[in-house]
């Protein structure tokens, strides 16, 4: 069953094998994305600047997974972005990052 992300709480859904998965940038979701990809200011600017790669697009989108279904690798995350494309993928980005600048 899929699961529906809150926009209130800054949630964002992503579609990994027909369900919808929830991604919420909660304060731990944040401190394991900044400690995997370095300083979350810096991974914005590189949003900004289009230099952002997908392997750091697929880590944050990991990092903020809430619960994620049993047996998920971030191979498989990861897959599944490009699978959709990054069009389906920068939305979602968007509110992450939103979320990171702005808070709730």
């Amino acid at each position: 069953m899929s699961a529906v992300p809150n926009p209130v709480r800054g949630e964002a859904g992503v579609r990994v094998a027909g369900e919808t998965l929830v991604l919420r940038p909660s304060f731990a979701a944040l401190v394991a994305a900044e400690e995997a990809l370095g300083p979350l200011f810096a991974l914005v600017e590189r949003a900004a600047d289009g230099t952002l790669g997908v392997g750091e697009i697929v880590t944050l989108f990991w990092h903020c997974l809430r619960d994620p279904p049993e047996g998920l690798t971030r191979e498989q995350l990861g897959d599944a972005v490009i699978e959709a494309g990054l069009a389906a993928a920068t939305p979602v980005l968007r509110v992450l990052l939103r979320q990171i600048l702005q808070g709730r």
